[in-house]
């Protein structure tokens, strides 16, 4: 079963996050509300976000501040924002939220459909590091419990082939939605988003060199890839 992606939308008014409710419903995603930048800081110690949709214009803690507390953590500092505003104070006030770390900025009221398609491709993006993070986890702990004797050289046992096979064909398949997403991203022009890609494109590369190195025939096996660690 697939886990969804949790997107949190935060807003002080509940009307703005029912109508973001209605708007990415049809994403089948998992989405968190918060009423205040206080509360957003709140939801983000404890779960993890494929994209943070906030509210600029709001009392106490407005978007800006959230956006900046929210960079400083590291726990949270690469979670995508989209700044959301019912206010157009001109390029200064769309400058301003990219320098605090937004990737991208829209004036309401919006076209539902493009916020959609927005917010889906962080949810992709969002998706794809997290099977990236499966198969470096499954190839770590195969590494960690050792894989047996012969692995990585030409007679090795059928068991150790059998498992970097697995590991190479569940990569495989990332491989491939990570090329497509990197082809949709790149006619989009959605600069963060391709850059995006192409940090997991770079991550997707080392993984594929790791097993590389394990295949048999190298002649260097485990040993070879603990030292690139």
């Amino acid at each position: 079963m697939v886990q969804k992606a949790k997107i949190l939308l935060v807003d002080d008014r509940p009307e703005n996050l029912l109508a973001l409710e209605a708007i990415l419903s049809a994403l089948d995603q998992t989405l968190v509300r918060a009423s205040s930048g206080e509360e957003a800081l709140k939801a983000l110690l404890t779960d993890d976000f494929a994209v943070i949709l906030l509210d600029v214009q709001m009392p106490g803690m407005d978007g800006f501040e959230t956006a900046a507390h929210i960079k400083r953590r590291e726990r949270t500092r690469d979670i995508p924002i989209i700044f959301l505003t019912a206010i157009n104070h001109g390029p200064h006030h769309t400058f301003r939220g990219y320098a605090a770390g937004a990737v991208d900025y829209i004036s309401k009221p919006f076209d539902p459909w493009v916020l959609r398609a927005k917010v889906s491709v962080f949810v992709d993006l969002y998706m794809k590091n997290c099977q990236l993070r499966e198969q470096a986890a499954l190839l770590r702990l195969q590494l960690e419990q050792g894989l047996p004797a012969g692995a990585g050289t030409n007679g090795g046992g059928r068991e150790s082939v059998g498992i970097i096979a697995e590991l190479s064909a569940r990569l495989a398949a990332v491989e491939e939605q990570a090329e497509a997403l990197g082809k949709q991203l790149n006619e989009s022009g959605d600069g963060a988003a391709v850059a995006t890609a192409a940090h997991l494109e770079r991550k997707l590369t080392g993984l594929r060199r790791a097993l590389d190195a394990l295949e048999p025939g190298t002649g260097s096996g485990v040993v070879k890839q603990q030292n690139s660690d």
